[in-house]
Order: C-alpha cells, then structure tokens, then sequence
C-alpha cells in the first residue's frame, strides 16, 4: 500500500480534485476501492444493504487516515512548527472541500461538528434558545429522523414554543397542502430531511425553503441520506442550515457538517466553550474567535476531517450524474424483484426518492429477517430506524430495511430476493 504524502492532498482548487475518472462510472469498477466489500460474513461474501445508517470506506480514506497518523498527527490552528501547518492546512482544505462540495458561498459557513445530530443540537442551542419564544411554531414533518426531532422537543419546552408536526400522505410525502396551512407568521423554523432514512422519501425541498421565507421562517435540511446520493446545492436551495454526517458519505465516523449562512453564523452565539474557539480570555471577559471558529470549541476530529477530505476527493472524482442515474435503475428493479416475494410489503411509494427499500415481511418478526439474512452474508437494518412517527404513520413499530449504494449491483439484490423466498419456504 503506498501512503500519500500530507502536505500533497488536493485541494478545491486543484484541478486533479475535480478530475472524472477515466472510462466513466460502474459500480463494479468502484467495489475495487472497498477493502471490506471483498470478505467473508458466516462463509459468504458480504453484501452490504445497510447504508442508510453508515457507508463503507474506500481504500483512499483508510490511507488517508493512515497518513495523517503516521506522519503529520498534531494539533491545529496553535502550533508553529512544521506538521502544527501541516495538520492545520489540511484541516482547512477540508473546509474548503465542503463548501465547494455543498456549492457554499465560502467556507466562513462550515462547522464541522461530529455528525447530523450534534449539527441539529447546536442549532437548537445557540440559534432556538435565542430566537424562539412563547407562541412560536417549529415545524417538522412526521417524516423526520428522531435527531430532527428531538433536539427542537427540548428546546420548545425551555422556550414554550410549539412544535407542529408536518402530516404525511399515504404513499409517504409531506403533505404540501397541510405544510401550506401551517405555515404563518408565528413560524419561526421548518425542519426538514433532504431525503428520509426509512421511506427514502426526497421532498420539494427547495419549494418548501421559499415558502417558509414569505413567513420569515429559518429552514434547516438534515442533510444526512441525501449527500452520498446526488448533488447538494445549498445556495440554490437557499438553506438556511444545512447538516450531514460524514459516516454516511465514505468518510469516518464521528466527523459532520454544519452549514450555516456566513451573516446569520455570525449572530450565533457559540453553544460550547473552552480552546480554539476564542480570541482573548480573562476573568472579566472573553472575545470569540469568528466564525466558524467560535463554533468549534477544543481539539477537532482532526483525522475525521482529513478522511472526510478524502473521501469528497473521491467520490467529487466519479460522475455524480451517472451515479445517481444507475442508483435509480437499481432502486426499480430491486423494487420490482421484492415485489415477487410471497408476503413481502414495502413502506412508502414516493414518486421522487433515495434507494432505500423498507419493508416487512408476512409472518415474520423484522430482527429474525435481518438475522436469517445475515447467516447469508446480507447486511439489512430492523427496527423503528430512528423514526417511530414515519413507521407509525403506517401502522408499524419496526421494519426490516435494505438500503443501496453506488458500489451495489442487481446481483445482490437478486441474492437478497432469493434468501427471503427461501425464509418464506422454511416457514
């Protein structure tokens, strides 16, 4: 394995990190930088159907990380030596990576926080405790992820806000009317997925952004299933937050993003204290670094942001446009290969959508299919996925659920099809 050097990483403004691959996109030609797509589970080879709650790793981000251990590992921002700027500006191409990956208007806007969830806690905290009162309304779907919920739960009870929830329609979409009707002046924020983890459900919403603003709402898009799946543009989808986790786009675990707009991050106070995130402190008072470093208060996910580099180097590598256009292709038919399933029911028939199939089967309990599925070397998620409401909208306390990625192929879906029908025949 040959380790990259450090101080030679591309960055957004070279040309060789934008650079499309040679020979244009398949999924088999990408398998190949998946070290962990090519072992074994319980004497199979492993078929990976649990995306949605975390990607694999390519062989460039695990010798990215391995790089920066072996040979730059130091603390940012604070140090004068030479790997102290090694470190540091590596860190800050990461910043600019993800400005340029989310098409942001500068990296001034970038925290980077440790995932979607603390993204969404560090708004409620510095942007909710300031701005929301009694009488104002928080609106959030019923198709959120319980991170979209539950931070601006705790916040309306400390502020006596009230938090409304968004109806779903029967094939899983946001209700547009209801969404309509709920808006008024006391709204104050719509919090709303770019695509959901259970019903893969992708709303209008760049639509719904503009149709808060005539209200003088702030939105804030969970980002999280969204980015690994097709292109993110928040100024065209004029957002005013915008969060993803690193974990579910090829990067580590532990490392995420906040995009907040340069002039409302500015007003923000920051949510936590201690080192990196000051300009001068005694025991009078303390002046804050600006933004976004007043956001990101101690020692960083220093290697998470260099994995989360590598893996936008990567993936910005691929075309993005072909990639979502197969990841359709494979949806539809993996779709209609469940559909053959004796007692098989999908949850959610979203016209526009990400490829993540949840389902239950007839007879049988969603943790003993993900179980009998495993002994065949598929990896499926079962429970409520971190989004009781959206299943409750059906009827349901858990699923079983497959979600797909760019490095799979009709091939497993069809071994996936096939190990349900012999689940069937066994019962």
């Amino acid at each position: 394995m040959t380790t990259p050097d450090v101080t030679a990483w591309p960055t957004p403004t070279d040309p060789s990190a934008l650079r499309r691959r040679p020979g244009g996109f398949t999924a088999e030609s990408v398998r190949h930088d998946f070290p962990i797509l090519h072992r074994p589970v319980n004497g199979h080879p492993l078929i990976w159907l649990d995306n949605a709650a975390t990607t694999q790793k390519p062989r460039q981000v695990i010798e990215a990380l391995t790089a920066y251990y072996g040979t730059a590992n130091s603390n940012i921002h604070r140090g004068a030596h030479t790997m102290a700027r090694e470190a540091t500006e590596a860190y800050e191409a990461g910043r600019a990576a993800v400005a340029d990956f989310l098409g942001a208007p500068s990296p001034d806007g970038v925290v980077f926080v440790r995932g979607t969830t603390e993204a969404v806690n560090l708004v409620a905290q510095s942007w909710g405790r300031a701005n929301l009162g009694p009488g104002d309304d928080i609106l959030v779907p019923v198709l959120e992820h319980h991170s979209d919920i539950v931070p601006w739960q705790m916040v309306a009870k400390e502020t006596r806000a009230r938090l409304v929830p968004v109806p779903l329609t029967a094939d899983g979409e946001i209700d547009q009317d209801a969404y309509a009707d709920l808006l008024s002046s006391r709204t104050r924020l719509v919090a709303i997925s770019h695509a959901s983890n259970v019903l893969g459900t992708v709303p209008p919403v760049k639509e719904m952004t503009a149709l808060a603003h005539r209200y003088g709402a702030k939105v804030l898009v969970d980002g999280a299933q969204a980015v690994a799946h097709f292109p993110v543009d928040v100024q065209d989808l004029n957002a005013d937050f915008y969060a993803f986790s690193g974990h579910k786009l090829f990067a580590p675990t532990g490392i995420g993003v906040l995009y907040t707009k340069p002039d409302l991050l500015a007003g923000m106070a920051p949510w936590q204290g201690g080192g990196n995130m000051i300009e001068s402190v005694d025991f009078g008072r303390t002046t804050f670094a600006a933004a976004p470093h007043k956001m990101e208060a101690g020692t960083g996910h220093i290697s998470g942001v260099i994995g989360l580099l590598a893996a936008l180097n990567w993936l910005t590598s691929l075309d993005r446009e072909a990639v979502a256009a197969y990841e359709e292709r494979l949806l539809s038919c993996a779709r209609d290969a469940l559909a053959t399933v004796p007692g098989l029911q999908l949850i959610g028939s979203a016209s526009d959508r990400i490829a993540v199939l949840t389902f239950t089967l007839a007879g049988q309990d969603p943790a003993s299919v993900a179980d009998w599925l495993d002994r065949d070397g598929i990896a499926v998620r079962a429970g409520h996925h971190c989004a009781q409401p959206a299943l409750a909208h059906y009827g349901l306390e858990s699923a079983a659920r497959a979600s797909l990625a760019l490095y799979n192929t009709s091939d497993e879906v069809d071994q996936l099809v096939a190990s349900l029908r012999r689940l069937q025949q066994s019962a």
